[in-house]
């Protein structure tokens, strides 16, 4: 059988979606296939980001946030959406949730470990759903 594709999207790709991709990516491992993606990319992940992220030992300073494609959508087995809206494609038969996850963007340390931490929960109850 061959391995579940997540999709995660945002709106910049710079701060959710990034914390999320690297959350399924360290606990699922290879188990699954993760892409991520926003509606309007920013140019870099947010610095508060990198450093939270730094803090449980993964490394974001490769990663660089892009523009998600309608073929990102029709791979995605799981296509998981935070605050894009409307601005996230609908394809017919594939999985998805909203989840309601505040933007990083702008907050302090501890406000971005408790974004951080919200995530990890979610990844965690989305890879135990998973067939893996």
């Amino acid at each position: 059988m061959a391995k579940p594709v997540v999709l995660f999207l945002c709106v910049h790709n710079a701060g959710r979606s990034q914390m999320a991709a690297a959350m399924m990516e360290r606990i699922a491992g290879d188990r699954v296939s993760v892409t991520t993606g926003g509606s309007d990319p920013a140019s870099d992940v947010h610095a508060n980001v990198a450093e939270v992220m730094g803090e449980l030992g993964v490394d974001l300073s490769t990663r660089k946030p892009r523009k998600f494609e309608l073929a990102d959508v029709e791979a995605a087995d799981v296509v998981i959406t935070m605050g894009c809206g409307d601005e996230c494609p609908y394809v017919p038969g594939k999985r998805y949730e909203d989840w309601q996850v505040d933007d990083p963007h702008g907050k302090d340390l501890d406000a971005t470990r408790a974004i951080r931490d919200d995530i990890e929960g979610r990844v965690r109850a989305l890879v135990s759903s998973l067939d893996i």
